[in-house]
């Protein structure tokens, strides 16, 4: 019997598990990939936003705000990269400023700071790249970039240092109510649990929905979006908007963390829970909709394009609470913009709840920090080489585009929650990640990752489940063959 099980493992269930970690509880989180990180969260804008587009009054808008404020003392905690690089919502004509500064008043009524108007003169001097016909826009310096996967990773692994038990490959199939709790049928079992937290992204409606007579409805949103090389980086230096429509914040163009540049999305309602496909129609959207806001975009720079989906819902805000005729289990649904940014003050919430309900006791031995994988690249001359003589595999260059080395692989296999497949080294070190997209160094890492987790290539998948990249060896010979 577990006092809580946490359905997902994006950010938000990750989130409400880092907090929970805090308290003597007996914490499983059950995700029915191979990985943490395997929805939403790995395919998004990678924004923490400044909080001035949710509705006054609502989830979104408060745990927006909230989130924002606790990021950067969080990333510290962690060991992840996070920077306020500000961002900017283009008006493009005059008549256009009622709307503009109607998103300032929201902005100030849910307490965003620093906020201001800029006319054309002072948007352009902040961001030479916007085009010529901006009119006005709306400057928040609190808005932020983060790596969307850095921050699920870490919260996921701070809290296994601190005893959360986790199952991947793991679905539920059912949930009934028991006269303590619930029994959660899976495809590995029956796990019994006093309290339930379903953070299962665009499938929450699902869980939802066989406990409770109030039904709800997720309807997952695509977006696609197009990710350029490291030398667009610098083509803006703040996350740019075009003002808001009915369907969201429209197609933006950002520099990105690690110091690519990306664009996008769209908002396509789909009926495929699992409908990440691209289509050409998207791509095409998204760039002639960059280009109204940024001029000269360097096209030929894109090195992918991918598509994540968003768990929208009628209501149009996160549904966070206890289920009115479901005690005891706790929705964390409908996450979608401002997920990434609310993730802080959505774990907060989670457990203030379940806190109060099982009259929670903190640990004496909590772990407050967490630390990530050396980073030869971003080390002093002095500091690498004391660090290569103490372990050559960190002066090993295996991906080339991103400066990856041999050491950060073998870490991100061999730490707590260690990646099992292409996609999660990937999304611990960006070995593969580069111009090259795993051209160059796909067939090294897949030698580290059979070497230190003890898997035949064989069975090496990029994303868990049939996606092997090798075929089974031939009956004429001893070599693998591609699929």
């Amino acid at each position: 019997m577990y006092d809580v099980v946490i359905v997902g493992a994006g950010v938000s269930g990750a989130a409400c598990a880092h907090e929970l970690s805090r308290y003597k509880l007996k914490i499983c989180v059950v995700e029915k990939e191979e990985d943490v990180c395997c929805g939403t969260s790995k395919a998004n804008s990678a924004i923490v936003h400044a909080g001035f587009d949710a509705a006054e009054g609502s989830l979104k808008a408060a745990l927006n705000v909230r989130g924002n404020k606790r990021m950067g003392q969080l990333a510290k905690e962690l060991d992840i990269p996070f920077r306020r690089n500000g961002s900017l919502v283009l008006c493009f004509d005059k008549e256009d400023m009622p709307r503009l500064e109607a998103l300032y008043q929201r902005g100030i009524a849910n307490g965003v700071e620093g906020l201001c108007i800029l006319d054309q003169g002072q948007a352009h001097k902040l961001e030479p790249n916007i085009t010529e016909q901006v009119y006005a826009a709306l400057y928040a310096p609190t808005a932020g970039i983060i790596c969307p996967f850095e921050l699920n990773i870490a919260l996921a692994e701070h809290a296994f240092a601190n005893g959360t038990e986790f199952r991947f490959d793991t679905e539920v199939k059912d949930i009934r109510k028991l006269e303590d709790g619930y029994e959660l049928c899976t495809n590995y079992g029956v796990l019994q649990t006093r309290c339930v937290v379903n953070a299962a992204g665009v499938y929450a409606d699902k869980l939802h929905n066989m406990v409770s007579e109030r039904k709800i409805q997720i309807v997952p949103r695509r977006g696609d979006y197009c990710l350029f090389d490291k030398a667009a980086g610098s083509h803006v230096e703040r996350t740019i908007f075009a003002l808001p429509g009915k369907l969201g914040k429209g197609v933006l163009v950002t520099p990105t963390i690690h110091g690519n540049l990306l664009i996008g999305p769209t908002a396509i309602e789909i009926e495929d829970k699992e409908g990440i496909n691209t289509t050409r129609e998207g791509l095409n959207e998204v760039m002639e909709k960059a280009k109204q806001s940024v001029k000269d975009l360097p096209m030929g720079r894109i090195i992918t394009s991918f598509s994540g989906l968003r768990a929208h819902t009628v209501q149009d805000d996160f549904l966070i609470g206890e289920v009115e005729d479901a005690k005891g289990f706790i929705d964390c649904a409908g996450i979608e913009s401002p997920g990434i940014a609310s993730s802080p003050a959505i774990g907060e919430m989670v457990a203030q709840l379940l806190k109060e309900k099982l009259r929670l006791e903190e640990k004496p031995d909590y772990i407050t920090e967490r630390r990530g994988i050396r980073r030869p690249s971003a080390m002093s001359r002095e500091e690498r080489q004391a660090l290569i003589e103490k372990n050559p595999a960190y002066g090993n260059m295996v991906c080339r585009c991103e400066g990856i080395t041999e050491g950060e692989i073998v870490d991100a296999i061999t730490r707590p929650l260690g990646a099992r497949t292409l996609d999660g080294i990937k999304r611990r070190t960006r070995a593969g990640m580069g111009r090259c997209q795993s051209g160059f160094c796909m067939p090294r890492v897949m030698e580290i990752l059979s070497r230190e987790g003890g898997i035949d290539m064989v069975n090496i998948t990029k994303s868990g489940g049939e996606s092997r990249i090798l075929a089974e060896p031939s009956d004429r010979g001893n070599g693998y063959g591609a699929l």
